[in-house]
């Protein structure tokens, strides 16, 4: 985990986004505004965030502005998470070129375990920059064909929003940099922070499903049944053993075609959703209460701690103690 340093203002977070030419504007606000929400209990900001380019001059948007950048390269060198956001006007990328030597000369200027962040197609930077060979990763579906002939080494998964592979991570599309954000923010600091900037930001803090679920697909007929309800259903029953046979009956499907269904509206097979949704209930319960692990385990449905500690071991590579510890210090280890 890469925790904020403090809430002083030399002691902040420092985040530097890399302004690219050809950016979008939306996609270069995203950190601003998500990490410049985020604030500790006192209304201290977490994060200093900066906005740089690679050789310090001014960079043309996509929407035809000129954006003057508070900083050059040295912002780069400086930060603790480097996030870079999408660009459109760099072509050879798509087909595995070279990176524009400023732009590679800024990169290989970051600080050796820095926190490396993508935003949509600022995974072609990190790609090309050889960053992503034989590591998960994603980008935005609709390019997931031609980002695998351009960098067959680069572990792709097209369907999920973000991509958490510790000191790099990358996301989907648009919005989905604003779940990635609030992913770090939470990584750093916790729930409470985290669903704070979230309602600052008028978003969710964390949404259900991948990018499976915005797929251009054929739209189904008005008749066809949904697995909402189920969903709403299920989610008052996390507490309680809820098998596939359950959830199909309530939906009034055969399993085939609720598991398909499913996994087309929501992204993920539904025992990974409810595991998911699980996983949430136990992390809140572990960041903001004292309860021993098997009572977290119960009250989020894993029926045992045994069985959290699995599932928190394979989902977070962390057990339910060492997360309890990472958000609240002090807590005392269970006898």
């Amino acid at each position: 985990m890469t925790a904020a340093r403090g809430s002083g203002a030399h002691d902040r977070h420092r985040i530097a986004v890399l302004a690219l030419p050809g950016f979008p504007p939306f996609e270069l606000g995203i950190p601003s505004r998500v990490f410049g929400s985020a604030v500790d209990e006192h209304g201290e900001a977490l994060y200093e965030v900066v906005v740089c380019t690679a050789d310090g001059g001014p960079v043309m948007s996509d929407s035809g502005f000129t954006l003057q950048p508070a900083a050059g390269p040295e912002a780069l060198a400086a930060a603790d998470t480097v996030i870079i956001p999408p660009t459109h006007a760099m072509p050879e990328l798509a087909l595995g070129g070279p990176l524009p030597p400023e732009v590679a000369a800024a990169i290989a200027g970051i600080r050796p375990g820095v926190r490396l962040v993508s935003i949509c197609t600022g995974s072609y930077v990190l790609a090309a920059a050889g960053l992503l060979d034989d590591r998960p990763a994603t980008t935005h579906w609709n390019l997931a064909p031609e980002f695998r002939r351009a960098y067959p080494r680069v572990l792709l998964d097209e369907e999920v929003l973000f991509v958490d592979d510790g000191d790099i991570l990358t996301s989907a599309g648009v919005s989905a940099g604003v779940d990635l954000c609030l992913h770090l923010i939470r990584r750093d600091h916790g729930a409470a922070v985290t669903n704070r900037a979230a309602r600052m930001c008028v978003v969710p803090p964390w949404r259900d499903g991948g990018q499976a679920q915005y797929i251009d697909r054929p739209v189904p007929e008005p008749t066809v049944a949904t697995t909402t309800a189920t969903r709403a259903w299920a989610l008052e029953r996390l507490d309680e053993p809820v098998t596939l046979s359950e959830l199909a009956a309530h939906a009034r499907m055969s399993l085939r075609t609720f598991t398909r269904r499913f996994r087309d509206e929501v992204g993920m097979t539904p025992v990974q959703w409810l595991t998911a949704q699980r996983l949430e209930i136990a992390r809140h319960l572990l960041e903001s209460s004292d309860l021993p692990v098997d009572l977290v385990a119960h009250r989020a449905g894993f029926g045992s701690a045994n069985s959290l500690r699995q599932h928190m071991r394979t989902a977070l590579g962390i057990s339910p103690i060492a997360y309890r510890r990472t958000f609240q210090p002090q807590s005392p280890v269970p006898a």
